[in-house]
């Protein structure tokens, strides 16, 4: 089983983290700088390193941070969730019943939805900026941009709360997790993250960005197979009763809005930094005046 209310870092501790993180790396960059013949602690290796989790886990902490201020509108959730419901059936979406009828009536897609549901969402996305860190290394700034703007997004209208599925017991919805024993979620206002957070998905949104990121980066066949686990998510989470479609939905338009603007970003960033020094070994490729002349 596993436990309800998983621990997460609290927003100190990330926040102490970046701190000594910090520290060490203008140790180690100071040290570099005055070590002018090879190391043993490849520090060209080390220092970029060091310098990417400082951003992490500064990320992590303005997220851990911003979750505590005093803007949640909590009141009415349920009755948002109700009107999600009347919006997918107005459009034409069909329920998530469907879907939780068919995980319980064969037990075994039930189990693995709940399963994955609880187990990939947090290791998948971390093994995803790992491998592209050090793999495709050019593209990592944009992608671990990416989902930062896409996750500030989630968490901007998730501060108007909305209930998940599962607690729409009245009109036929379950907790799939609950049933299997394998809750992440405590008691309302307990574990790891809040209960009435549905809109929009984080799962689904973090799936989009490792799924898109890893078909856009890499060339291996092999890239098809890690791309399924955008709509794996996509199943499971409404499956599990956890998501309304347009959960889904909603965190894949942020992640559409998020490329634009990071896009901009990079290039008003571009913009203003410095230009490194010409070297006076190497003058710009003028013609000789002669050829000028003769021109």
């Amino acid at each position: 089983m596993i436990a309800a209310g998983l621990p997460w870092p609290t927003w100190q501790q990330a926040w102490f983290t970046t701190l000594v993180l910090t520290m060490v790396f203008v140790a180690l960059r100071s040290f570099a700088t005055n070590q002018r013949a090879n190391h043993p602690l490849r520090l060209d290796v080390v220092l970029p390193v060091v310098q990417e989790l400082i951003v992490l886990t500064g990320l992590y902490g303005l997220w851990q941070s911003a979750k505590k201020l005093p803007l949640n509108q909590s009141e009415g959730a349920i009755e948002r969730a109700e009107r999600i419901i009347e919006v997918q059936d107005a459009i034409g979406i069909p329920s998530e019943l469907r879907l939780q009828e068919f995980a319980i009536e064969y037990g075994w897609v039930g189990w693995s939805s709940v399963a994955y549901y609880a187990a990939v969402h947090v290791p998948a996305t971390i093994a995803f900026l790992i491998w592209m860190f050090w793999r495709h290394r050019d593209r990592y700034d944009r992608w671990r941009n990416l989902l930062a703007l896409t996750t500030a997004g989630c968490l901007v209208i998730r501060f108007w709360k909305v209930a998940p599925p599962r607690f729409l017991t009245d009109a036929g919805f379950v907790d799939l997790s609950d049933i299997h024993g394998m809750s992440v979620y405590g008691p309302v206002g307990t574990g790891l993250s809040g209960q009435f957070v549905a809109m929009p998905s984080i799962h689904v949104a973090w799936a989009g960005v490792v799924g898109i990121g890893v078909v856009v980066a890499s060339t291996s066949t092999w890239r098809w197979l890690v791309a399924l686990h955008f709509p794996i998510t996509v199943f499971v989470v409404s499956a599990t009763g956890h998501h309304w479609w347009l959960d889904g939905i909603v965190a894949m338009g942020l992640f559409a809005i998020a490329i634009p603007i990071e896009r901009a970003g990079r290039r008003v960033v571009e913009r203003f930094r410095p230009r490194p020094p010409m070297s006076q070994e190497d003058p710009p490729n003028l013609r000789p005046l002669e050829e000028v002349g003769s021109g």
